[in-house]
């Protein structure tokens, strides 16, 4: 298998884990997204970004990125449809510094 290619993440979340009220967290199964399935979402449905504006964003490949944007999609709505805790954590990436500069 093919080593990842390091993706490029401008937005790192404030809150790494979002859990549904009516059960306490020790009872929650959960779903895990990775920090460049997190800029994704952000970058497709938040910024309303077409697909290859977002790829080229993060340094990856439109299909690279219509499979990453799939993977969230599918795990956002496994954590809705069956009251899971959705915790975001870890993916091959590395932070834009904020120092004017969208690309390292």
């Amino acid at each position: 298998m093919r080593p990842k290619k390091t993706r490029w993440v401008k937005c790192v979340p404030g809150e790494r884990c979002f859990k549904p009220q009516c059960k306490p967290m020790r009872k929650c199964k959960g779903v895990y997204l990775s920090l460049d399935e997190f800029e994704a979402v952000r970058l497709a449905c938040l910024e309303g970004l077409k697909q290859i504006d977002a790829a080229k964003l993060m340094q990856i490949s439109r299909p690279t990125f219509s499979r990453i944007l799939t993977s969230a999609q599918r795990k956002i709505a496994d954590g809705l449809v069956n009251i899971k805790a959705i915790r975001i954590e870890g993916g091959c990436c590395e932070i834009i510094k904020k120092k004017g500069k969208d690309k390292p």
